[in-house]
Parts: C-alpha cells; sequence; structure tokens
C-alpha cells in the first residue's frame, strides 16, 4: 500500500510544480540548434532554434578613454577624501604598478583588499567641466541579458549619461540619464524605472536614484536595469520568459533597445559632496570606476548556440546553414529563399528559418512594417518542412493551419485551456489527466500544505526536475 501512495504522492507533487511554474517548464533554453529524429523517411534533421549561452561580455571588450590622457598619474597626484578635505594620503603614479590606476583595472576580478580600480586626474582645471568618455567596444553586436553595473571607488557623479550604439561607435543614442538634479542639469523630469511601463519601456528617462550620497559603500554603484524591463513582459521573478520572447521575437524595436555594439560612459560632473565646489583643494574631485558589469550574449540571430572569441574578435558558429559575424546571411549555395531570422515561436523549440539548398522552393520575403513588427499576411505561414503545425495540425494552403480539439495559436502550439479561468490542469503536452483529479480526497488534504511550503521548495525542488 505504502508504495503506491508514494507514486501518487510524487505525481500529484509533479503536477503542483507543473502548473505553478507554467512557462518555466514548457519554455525552451534554446541551447540546440539540431537535433537527429525519425520520421518515414527515416533518420533525419530537426532544426531549432538557438542562441549562445549568457556570459561576462566585459571579458571581450576593447576600452578607450576620451581625452586620452585623462588617466591619473602622469604626472604623479596626491588626491585627498571628499569627506575629509584633510586626509590627502592617496597617491597616483603611472610608473609604479602599485601606485598606478589604469583602465584596465575596471574589468579585473573583485574582491581583493585594497579594490582596485581606473582613476582619472583631478579637477584641477576648474571651473572648466571635468568631462570623461569612457567607450566599451566589442565589434560585435550582442544581445544585453542583465543590469548594467558600475560601481565607483570615488563618490558616483552628480551628471552622466549612459549611451549605446548599434553601428559600431558611428552614432550614438542615449541609454538613460543621471543626476541629483535631472531638471536642472538635463531640464528632464526625474524618473525610476518603475515608472516605466510596457508602452514607454522605450522611453529615455532621467534618474536621480544613483548620484546622490558619497560615503558608503553601498551607494556606489549605478545601473541601467535590464531585469526591471524584462520583468514588465516576464512578470516580477522573469517566470513568463514566452511573453517576453514573444515580444522580441515580433517588435523589432524592442529588439534593437537591448542590443548593443558599443557602450559609452559620459562623466560629466564628479561628486561634490552636495556642497559648493572646494577652489583651494580641487584633488578632493576627481572620478574613480572600480567594476563595470556587462551580462549579454553574442547576437547570432537565433542560429548559433556557440560564439566563439579568436584573434580579439567575437563570432557566432553559424548552423542552420548561415553565415557571418552574427549568421546574417544564408551560405552561397544555400540561398533558395531570402534569409531570415530564426524565431523563438512556437514553444518550447522556436523555429529554425534555415536557409535552403538553391534548388528548393522559390524564394520568400518577410515583410517587416515601420513599427517593426513582422507582417505574415505576405508570407506562409505554415509548410510541412521548417513551420510544421504543431500538436497534429494540419496546413492548408500554407496560409494557415486546422488545429485539432484542445489547440489553439498560429501554430497550434497553445493549449485552449490556458485560455480559460481556470488554467490548465496539466501541461499542453499532456494527453492524460492529472493525478490531481484521480485522488481529489487526497489533493484536498495536501493542497493546502503544498502552496505553503511552494515558496520554499519551488526555488529547488521545481526548478531543479525542469533544469
Amino acid at each position: 500500500m505504502r508504495f503506491p501512495v508514494l507514486l501518487t504522492l510524487q505525481a500529484i507533487w509533479g503536477s503542483l510544480c507543473h502548473a505553478m511554474q507554467h512557462y518555466q517548464a514548457t519554455w525552451g533554453h534554446y541551447d540546440m540548434c539540431k537535433s537527429q529524429v525519425y520520421t518515414d523517411e527515416g533518420l533525419t534533421w530537426d532544426y531549432m532554434a538557438c542562441q549562445p549561452e549568457a556570459a561576462d561580455m566585459t571579458k571581450f571588450l576593447k576600452v578607450t578613454l576620451d581625452p586620452p590622457n585623462i588617466t591619473c598619474g602622469d604626472p604623479p597626484e596626491t588626491y585627498c577624501a571628499l569627506e575629509n578635505p584633510y586626509m590627502c594620503n592617496n597617491e597616483c603614479d603611472a610608473n609604479t604598478d602599485e601606485l598606478a590606476h589604469p583602465p584596465e583595472l575596471m574589468f579585473d576580478t573583485e574582491g581583493r583588499n585594497p579594490s582596485t580600480f581606473w582613476q582619472s586626474s583631478s579637477w584641477k582645471w576648474y571651473p572648466k567641466k571635468l568631462l570623461v568618455n569612457i567607450t566599451l567596444s566589442w565589434n560585435k553586436t550582442i544581445e544585453l541579458t542583465d543590469d548594467i553595473i558600475i560601481t565607483f571607488e570615488s563618490g558616483r557623479p552628480e551628471q552622466m549619461v549612459l549611451e549605446k550604439s548599434l553601428d559600431y561607435g558611428r552614432s550614438w543614442q542615449p541609454y538613460q540619464f543621471y543626476a541629483t538634479d535631472c531638471l536642472e542639469a538635463f531640464t528632464m523630469e526625474a524618473k525610476t524605472v518603475q515608472d516605466i511601463t510596457q508602452n514607454t519601456l522605450l522611453d529615455i528617462i532621467c534618474t536621480e536614484e544613483y548620484s546622490r550620497g558619497y560615503v558608503w559603500k553601498n551607494d556606489k554603484t549605478v545601473r541601467f536595469e535590464i531585469k526591471d524591463r524584462f520583468a514588465l513582459f516576464a512578470g516580477p521573478r522573469l517566470h513568463n520568459m514566452a511573453s517576453l520572447y514573444g515580444q522580441l521575437d515580433t517588435t523589432k524595436n524592442l529588439r534593437d533597445f537591448f542590443t548593443v555594439t558599443d557602450l559609452r560612459i559620459r562623466l560629466m560632473r564628479p561628486a561634490t559632496g552636495a556642497t559648493m565646489v572646494d577652489e583651494s583643494n580641487l584633488s578632493r574631485y576627481f572620478y574613480a570606476i572600480s567594476d563595470i558589469k556587462v551580462h549579454g550574449r553574442c547576437k547570432c540571430n537565433l542560429h548559433a548556440n556557440s560564439c566563439v572569441f579568436d584573434k580579439d574578435k567575437l563570432a557566432c558558429e553559424c548552423e542552420h546553414n548561415t553565415t557571418g559575424p552574427d549568421c546574417g546571411r544564408c551560405k552561397r549555395s544555400y540561398q533558395g529563399r531570402a534569409w531570415s531570422a530564426g524565431s523563438y515561436l512556437p514553444i518550447p523549440k522556436g523555429t529554425a528559418n534555415i536557409c535552403i539548398a538553391n534548388s528548393i522552393g522559390p524564394v520568400i520575403r518577410q515583410n517587416v512594417s515601420s513599427l517593426g513588427v513582422a507582417n505574415r499576411n505576405q508570407a506562409r505561414v505554415c509548410d510541412n518542412e521548417m513551420l510544421r503545425c504543431q500538436n497534429g495540425g494540419a496546413c492548408l494552403n500554407n496560409l494557415r493551419c486546422q488545429c485539432p480539439s484542445g489547440f489553439t495559436g498560429l501554430l497550434c502550439e497553445k493549449a485552449q485551456c490556458e485560455n480559460e479561468a481556470g488554467g490548465c490542469s496539466g501541461g499542453p503536452d499532456s494527453g492524460a489527466p492529472s493525478a490531481l483529479a484521480h485522488h481529489p480526497a487526497l489533493a484536498a488534504l495536501l493542497l493546502p500544505l503544498a502552496l505553503t511550503l511552494a515558496p520554499v521548495l519551488l526555488g529547488e525542488a521545481c526548478w531543479a526536475s525542469s533544469v
């Protein structure tokens, strides 16, 4: 008797995990570009959308400073602490390793004591502005996946702009403005990321959140909040990644917003301690950065699951008969139809949109509207090769999928119960009733306990079972 009960408990817990994770259990990681499957014609390739894993992108960048001689130490200088003008025992000397503060120290391993950092020369030419541009270049398009975090060893600047480029530094657009007084510095109303909505996600804001305070260590970071913007579509804990990927898939402007080739940090006014500048002791005012974090992945247009760094350059290892640094074109012998980026949809493997041999099929060109949203009316919706209808659906004249009972969506990829008030008790790929339905009495006893323990256990048991 004990063994069947244990199996039932396991089944019920599995059902709970599946229901409470929802997309977490069904949404793909896009870590495979293809796999071999058996069909009526024998062993063949099944192609999927794929992308490289996210990584620390500071390992692959080139940093440049403008003006180039702005780093301290040539000639040697002695600096005073901002909070104590009489503590003047910090020396910078470019010719002494222990006293030098070159720009590469913004990207070395943190955790050492004392910390390492880059430092500018002091504000010795006051009242002329102390302006510094720090440019991070990858010579490759990358997609940001986590917050950009800049940690200052000095006080945080009172005015700063974070900018991005999508064309290798030829043109720049602001990402975010930072100031102690946004109205005075940039004639902009002060906002925070919490003021942004789905409809205003692409708006550029000025925030005062990261420019005040200069003494405490935990007040020395400046952020550009990527995950908070993701959460507008994926939910507070990013559980509904399907919604986010769906938006990225169909709205080009949104995907471009999180894509860069270069970042530029424009330091426009150093910390002054919210007081008047002490012209008799200008060695108190400077910039110093101990760490910059940029996490992301190579942009490969969902045609590669790895990116290599060779000869100081990043490049996608392209699949799906594509080529180029971003897998942005078809190989010469595979131009049977126009190149297209892969698609995150349908769940969970996406659509590879592989390039096909020259002798196969007509050239199909995808039409994209001025808003950046794919117009599916002038391209085929489904076929029997790469755009297959899911869950037993039938493709009618390449224009629509005729879905079987219980499924809906462009490619029949969604269970119809997802749109109903109660949701789905099992997954869209589950044809059998949930274990909860077979044991209502036991479910009534265990459900309150499971829901109580869920916040603790879901982070371990459920998430581990879906990896």
